[in-house]
């Protein structure tokens, strides 16, 4: 499944998207969690990360203040956020589309229109060297908002240990853009 990493172009930033039901708790936190982590590699303007729901439950609404208590303790800011629903065209808009839990990841690879964009669907978790192996069905991160402060908690922990992955893959599809770019530009010149 790493040919979602070969589609990417470098003529605009590499996308990614998390989803989760709502779009108040699990993926704000990893959008915010993620943009974070890529602004300290120094990737900032090559990635752009936002979230959504696969539900208009929460349209509108700020994120959870649970969650938000969390991003706060680790110096991230989220009264930004402003929830909204998955869009069919976000498929070819973006570049890697990151499931939060089993229920999401069935529901964009349902929703998939084709195969490169069922290529770009993948568990947030499994990202996580941990979790290699594993079956998608263990990989997903329970809602926390039916929970408390512990499950916010969790949630931030499980999300932390699959990003080093995430940005090493991204790191590789970028670099790999790039070189297939500079390829182009080499044939071209010599070319002329």
């Amino acid at each position: 499944m790493n040919h979602a990493c070969c589609m990417y172009s470098t003529t605009s930033p590499y996308r990614i998207i998390t989803v989760c039901t709502g779009n108040i708790c699990r993926s704000p936190m990893a959008a915010l969690m993620l943009t974070e982590a890529f602004e300290a590699e120094g990737l900032g303007r090559l990635v752009v990360v936002d979230s959504a729901g696969t539900t208009g439950y929460e349209v509108g609404h700020p994120i959870d203040p649970r969650a938000a208590r969390v991003l706060t303790a680790q110096h991230l800011t989220s009264e930004d956020h402003v929830a909204r629903e998955w869009r069919r065209e976000w498929y070819a808009e973006r570049d890697l589309i990151l499931a939060l839990d089993v229920d999401h990841f069935g529901w964009l690879q349902e929703g998939a229109p084709d195969h490169s964009s069922l290529e770009k669907v993948r568990m947030l978790r499994s990202f996580d060297p941990h979790m290699a192996g594993r079956s998608s069905l263990d990989l997903g991160i329970e809602d926390p908002w039916y929970g408390g402060h512990a499950d916010f908690d969790n949630t931030w922990t499980l999300i932390k240990a699959a990003i080093p992955g995430i940005v090493q893959y991204v790191k590789a599809a970028i670099s790999s853009a790039q070189s297939a770019a500079g390829q182009d530009h080499q044939q071209v010149t010599s070319m002329t």
